[in-house]
C-alpha cells in the first residue's frame, strides 16, 4: 500500500471536505489529491530521484508528501534552521532531487549540486496554473520503497538518515487512526515542523481520518491560543516545552479556560508534572493524550489516553496518580520489552532498555547497519514497565546519571525541583566526581518572581526540598542558576550541552 492511496480514499469519501486551511478558501481533499497528482508528474518530469522540502508549514507541505508517494519518489523534508553549512550538507546528501523551498531557501541550496530548487510560491502556482494532469501518474505499489527519509538528530556526529519505507507508515496509520472518523467540524493544529516524525505522522493521519489541517508556520503561545479560537480547532499536538508555554501564556491572560479543544496529544520529550497538571485544570474538557516513539518507529508506540489522565487527577492511589508520569500501554500490533545490558528481559518494575516491535518499526538508517534483532529495535531509552502495564520512560541511556554505582533518572529529581515555587524550568545532569563517579547538578531557570532584583532562590533550600522527597543519594552537590535551558527546535532538552557547559563542577577544585 502506498501512502497516496491515504490521500485517495479521503478524496473519494469526503471530497467536498476541507483537507487544508481554513474554511473558508482552503483545499479540499479532492483539490489535494489533483495538485498531489499534478506534483508527482513534475516530480518525474524533474531530473532527481528524491523530493526536498526545505520550507515551514504550508499547503506545499502535504501536497509534496502525497505528490512524492505518487511519483515513487522518497520524501525528504530538511531542518531549515541549521546554520548554511550543514543546511546544504544534508541537501548534498539528498541529491539527486527536486527541491522546495522559499526564497531564501533557494538562495541557501543555491551551491547544492544535482538539487534544482524552486520556490513554495512557484511550486504552487505551477500546479494552479496547470490544473488536474491529463492522465493519472501510475502509482508504485510495492510497500517496501522508501516512503520518508528523517535525518536524526543525533547526539554526536552527522545525523543518520532514517528510513521509513510505506509498509511502516500505512502500518502506523491503519493501527492508529480511524478512517473518515473525523467529524465534519473538527480541525487540527499542526505547529510542529515539517522535518520532525511528528509532522509527518500529523498529515497523514489527519487526511486519513478527513479531519482539516490548520498550519502554523512556527510556534508562537499566543498566536496559537488566538489560532485555536479563531479557526475553531479540536484537536492539537504539542512537545513538552510547547505546552508549558501555553499554560504560561493562559495564566498571563488571567487563567480562563480553553473550552473548544476536545483533544490534545503531547509528547517528544519528558513533561514535568507541574506543566500537564496545570493543563488539565486550564483544559477542563480536553482530552489528553501522551504519545510516546521515534523516528524510527514511524512515530507513536504507546500512549497514555485520556481515561488514564483524570484517573490520575483525580484518584487517591498513590500508583494510579504515578502514571501520570507514564507513556501508557503500547499500541495495538506493538510489542515492548524492557532489557539489562546483556540483552535479557527484566523483571516487571525494574529498570532497563526498551525494546521494541512492529509492523511499524523500521530501524533502518541509509549509513549503517540496522540494529534490529529479531524485528527488536533498542531505543537506547531507559524505563520500565509497571504492573499494569504501563511504561515509564526515564530518559536517554547516556543521560541516567550514575553515583556510586546506582543509576538515577534525571526526571524524577525534576519533577521535584519543579515543585518549589521559585523554579520555572529544571535540569539534573550528573558531572564526574573523584569519590562517587559522578554527583547530581541541578540547572535551574528561575520564576519571574524569583528573577526579580532581590529575589532568588537559596541552594540549600533546593537541596533539602530535594532531600525531603528523595533519597539523600539524589540531593544536588551543586545548583546553577541560568537565564534558559538548551532546547532543540522540536523541544528536547540538550543535556549533553549541559554538561560540557557545567563540567568544570566536576573538577576536584570545582
Amino acid at each position: 500500500m502506498n501512502l497516496m492511496m491515504l490521500l485517495e480514499m479521503a478524496a473519494e469519501g469526503l471530497g467536498d471536505r476541507v483537507a487544508v486551511g481554513s474554511l473558508e478558501g482552503g483545499l479540499t481533499y479532492s483539490e489535494l489529491y489533483d495538485q498531489a497528482q499534478a506534483a508527482a508528474e513534475r516530480f518525474q518530469a524533474a531530473d532527481g530521484e528524491r523530493v526536498v522540502l526545505c520550507d515551514e508549514s504550508s499547503p506545499a507541505v502535504p501536497i509534496s508528501l502525497f505528490g512524492a508517494a505518487a511519483a515513487g519518489m522518497p520524501y525528504v523534508p530538511l531542518n531549515y534552521r541549521l546554520p548554511d553549512e550543514d543546511l546544504q550538507a544534508l541537501a548534498q546528501r539528498s541529491a539527486p532531487g527536486v527541491a522546495i523551498t522559499d526564497d531564501l531557501g533557494a538562495v541557501r541550496l543555491a551551491d547544492a549540486q544535482g538539487i534544482e530548487t524552486m520556490t513554495r510560491r512557484e511550486f504552487l502556482e505551477d500546479l494552479h496554473r496547470d490544473g488536474v494532469p491529463s492522465a493519472v501518474t501510475e502509482r508504485p505499489a510495492d510497500p517496501e520503497e522508501i516512503a520518508v527519509l528523517l535525518y536524526t538528530s543525533g547526539t554526536t556526529g552527522a545525523p543518520k538518515t532514517a528510513v521509513l519505507r510505506h509498509r511502516h507508515l500505512v502500518s502506523y496509520i491503519l493501527g492508529a487512526v480511524e478512517f473518515m472518523g473525523a467529524a465534519p467540524d473538527e480541525a487540527t493544529i499542526v505547529s510542529v515542523p515539517p522535518y520532525h516524525v511528528a509532522g509527518v505522522a500529523a498529515m497523514l493521519s489527519s487526511v486519513y481520518a478527513g479531519r482539516r489541517i490548520v498550519q502554523l508556520p512556527s510556534f508562537d503561545p499566543d498566536l496559537w491560543i488566538d489560532t485555536v479560537e479563531t479557526e475553531q480547532v479540536t484537536h492539537a499536538m504539542v512537545v513538552p516545552t510547547m505546552l508549558a508555554r501555553i499554560v504560561e501564556a493562559l495564566d498571563a491572560r488571567g487563567s480562563e479556560p480553553m473550552l473548544g479543544l476536545r483533544a490534545l496529544s503531547y509528547g517528544g520529550g519528558r513533561m514535568p508534572l507541574p506543566v500537564i497538571t496545570r493543563a488539565l485544570e486550564l483544559f477542563p474538557i480536553t482530552s489528553f493524550v501522551n504519545a510516546y516513539g521515534l523516528t524510527e518507529t514511524s512515530s507513536t508506540i504507546a500512549v497514555l489516553g485520556p481515561d488514564d489522565h483524570r484517573l490520575a487527577q483525580y484518584s487517591e492511589e498513590p500508583a494510579e496518580q504515578r502514571r501520570l508520569a507514564s507513556t501508557g500501554r503500547p499500541l495495538p500490533g506493538v510489542e515492548l520489552s524492557i532489557r539489562d545490558e546483556a540483552g535479557e528481559e527484566v523483571p516487571v518494575g525494574e529498570t532497563g532498555e526498551i525494546f521494541v516491535r512492529g509492523e511499524q518499526v523500521s530501524g533502518e538508517y541509509l549509513e549503517a547497519a540496522s540494529p534490529l534483532v529479531d524485528g527488536w529495535f533498542p531505543t537506547r531509552d531507559g524505563g520500565f514497565i509497571d504492573e499494569a502495564g504501563y511504561l515509564f520512560v526515564q530518559g536517554r541511556n547516556d543521560d541516567v546519571i550514575i553515583r556510586g554505582g546506582e543509576n538515577m533518572s534525571p526526571g524524577e529529581i525534576e519533577d521535584v525541583l519543579l515543585t518549589h515555587p521559585a523554579v520555572k524550568e529544571a535540569a539534573a545532569i550528573g558531572v564526574a566526581d573523584e569519590q562517587w563517579g559522578e554527583k547530581v547538578v541541578a540547572v535551574i531557570v528561575l520564576a519571574d518572581e524569583a528573577a526579580a532584583p532581590g529575589a532568588g532562590v537559596d541552594e540549600s533550600e533546593i537541596q533539602e526540598l530535594v532531600r525531603r522527597r528523595l533519597r539523600s543519594s539524589r540531593v544536588p552537590a551543586h545548583v546553577v542558576v541560568v537565564d534558559e535551558l538548551p532546547y532543540n527546535d522540536t523541544g528536547k532538552l540538550l543535556r549533553r550541552v549541559l554538561r560540557s557547559q557545567h563540567s568544570h563542577l566536576g573538577d576536584p577544585d570545582g
